[in-house]
């Protein structure tokens, strides 16, 4: 015998994995950030254009926390509008993190700033690619 669980306890059940998810993320890159910038002394600098500016970890958790909320907006669209979102998205997510490292590759102050910051992108898409995926309608 198949038992079918209500959808009114799948949703808030995905809803809270996704947060979880988002939140895991942001705590992976301040971790992150806590064992290069305090620990170990990497000065964590990035420019952007003719502007130099350190890497806090605000910078970090908001960027974090807006790719993911970000991520979570586009899965939700695409479960809505096409029965493939699962897989849409995992390829859409992989493209924006591959193109997020063009940041840090260009934009890192040293080669510490720089093998930091590419860490920093590969440990949110390490949490949230799978996490993400994970919780798409399937």
């Amino acid at each position: 015998m198949e038992t079918t669980i209500p959808s009114t306890t799948v949703r808030p059940a995905r809803r809270r994995d996704r947060l979880l998810t988002v939140l895991a993320a942001t705590v992976a890159t301040l971790l992150g950030w806590i064992v290069a910038v305090p620990l170990a002394g990497v000065e964590l600098v990035a420019r952007s254009g003719d502007v130099e500016q350190r890497v806090t970890p605000l910078a970090v958790a908001v960027s974090t926390l807006l790719a993911g909320l970000a991520g979570w907006a586009l899965l939700a669209l695409l479960e809505r509008f096409t029965g493939r979102a699962r897989a849409v998205w995992t390829v859409v997510a992989v493209l924006v993190l591959l193109l997020s490292l063009l940041g840090p590759l260009g934009g890192g102050v040293g080669r510490a700033a720089t093998v930091t910051l590419v860490v920093l992108h590969l440990l949110a898409g390490a949490v949230l690619v799978p996490g993400l995926r994970r919780t798409a309608v399937r």
